[in-house]
């Protein structure tokens, strides 16, 4: 048997006591067979099930991740799909899209389904496989889209993540040609003529340090372009790790038109600023860059009114040497599957801009909306399979990427104290989480 496998098999019936779904009332959970079976107070405890004392927790429903980077196959010295997992489970995520920027790329079925077998085999979530709209991300012709949205991995989300689609005939035939199988394009809104050479945004702060700026505008020039093209064609699009204030103007303005767009935002847009590029830190170099303050006011206000439907980490490992060199040959991305639900707590929770039903809405519910999960984002109610985390939002501790899953190292907020811990994972009724720890390994 796969180790991977036998770490997650749990005892067959788990009983949650005291928590608060969603933040609310006090009930327990009853988990059997897979399902949730009953929820209310003092359930009674069958014999054979293994109590869990949530006093003071929150419940919700296993976090789904729209914009994950498992790197497998091609970069495994960055992480695999079992490394990449077992951080999402410590993380509270019960599903992850694995995005197709892997070599060989994911634009034919052969390579989605050898990803979603990966996932199958490791057992810690879900892994949804997202296919490439190009082939090899070149953005010259369609992958076969087809073909991977009738495969066994049932793909429904296609990007060329990393790169923008920016050829508007391109993109308009992936928006017409995803509609027969109602799949969605998801977008990296980035115009790559007007991002040469760019380092990090453009501002006060590159104009100081002498660096090429990333303008806004190669954001939002991309956005306002397609969610135009989604509505020609009555597509679903879904805008990418969106960053600037303009972005957040744009969303709102499709929607009020009916426009069908929805859009993330990271946990590290939502709190670092392009001021912490002053050290030239390249941990800090990510795609889209860190933008102003003003920027991270927008997008929290913009996830806080639903402007901005979810929030996707961008889950972007690197091997250390990939980071630890002079800032312009230094990769872009960073970690983010371990942090993400302390980051919203931190910036939205403990800030009153979202309740923790909303954190179920756009950190479960609408991510598996998007991404046609069903079995995922479903209410904490009998007869909903088993995908649930058990948060505390109390304790608070700095973060230390050396006891992290992952295998790679590079989390934008090392050494940072913040809050909440994980208690429990609970994968298709298997626990693959106790107080923080991968159950078993």
């Amino acid at each position: 048997m796969n180790a991977a496998v036998s770490t997650t098999t749990a005892v067959p019936v788990v009983l949650i006591r005291g928590g608060r779904p969603y933040g609310e009332d006090v009930a327990d959970l009853l988990l059997e067979g897979g399902e949730i079976t009953a929820v209310g107070a003092d359930l009674e405890a069958p014999a054979d099930a293994e109590v869990v004392d949530a006093d003071g927790c929150i419940v919700l429903p296993g976090l789904v991740d729209l914009h994950t980077h498992l790197r497998e196959p091609g970069g495994e010295e960055a992480e695999t799909v079992e490394t990449g997992t077992r951080a999402a489970a410590r993380g509270g995520y019960t599903a992850v899209h694995a995005m197709a920027n892997t070599t060989p790329t994911a634009d034919t079925a052969g390579v989605v389904e050898q990803v979603a077998s990966q996932g199958e085999t490791a057992g810690w979530c879900t892994v949804r496989p997202v296919g490439a709209v190009t082939v090899g991300l070149q953005g010259e012709r369609l992958a076969e889209l087809d073909a991977m949205a009738s495969s066994r991995a049932r793909v429904r989300v296609f990007s060329d993540d990393g790169k923008c689609v920016h050829d508007p005939v391109l993109m308009r035939r992936a928006l017409e040609y995803v509609k027969s199988f109602d799949g969605v394009i998801a977008q990296h809104a980035q115009d790559p003529r007007l991002t040469e050479g760019a380092q990090m945004h453009e501002g006060v702060v590159s104009a100081e340090l002498g660096l090429a700026g990333w303008p806004a505008v190669a954001e939002e020039s991309i956005i306002a372009r397609d969610v135009l093209l989604a509505q020609h064609v009555g597509s679903r699009l879904h805008v990418c790790h969106l960053s600037t204030a303009g972005s957040v103007d744009i969303i709102r303005w499709a929607k009020q038109r009916g426009i069908e767009v929805t859009a993330e935002v990271t946990p590290h847009h939502l709190l670092l600023t392009d001021e912490e590029v002053r050290g030239f830190d390249a941990v800090f170099k990510v795609n889209p860059p860190l933008r102003t303050a003003a920027d991270v006011e927008a997008v929290r206000a913009g996830l806080a009114d639903g402007t901005i439907d979810i929030v996707a980490t961008d889950h972007a490992p690197h091997p250390r040497d990939a980071k630890d060199r002079e800032w312009d040959q230094a990769a872009m991305g960073m970690t983010g599957l371990e942090t993400a639900l302390s980051l919203v707590q931190a910036t939205m929770v403990d800030e009153g801009r979202l309740s923790w039903r909303d954190v179920a809405r756009v950190m479960s519910e609408k991510p598996a909306e998007i991404g046609r999960d069903e079995d995922q984002g479903r209410p904490l109610e009998p007869g909903s399979p088993a995908h649930v985390l058990v948060w505390d939002p109390r304790p608070s501790q700095p973060v230390d990427p050396a006891e992290h899953a992952s295998r790679s190292r590079n989390s934008p907020v090392a050494g940072r104290e913040l809050p909440g811990r994980n208690r429990l994972t609970v994968h298709a009724g298997r626990i693959t989480v106790r107080d923080g720890a991968l159950a078993g390994a």
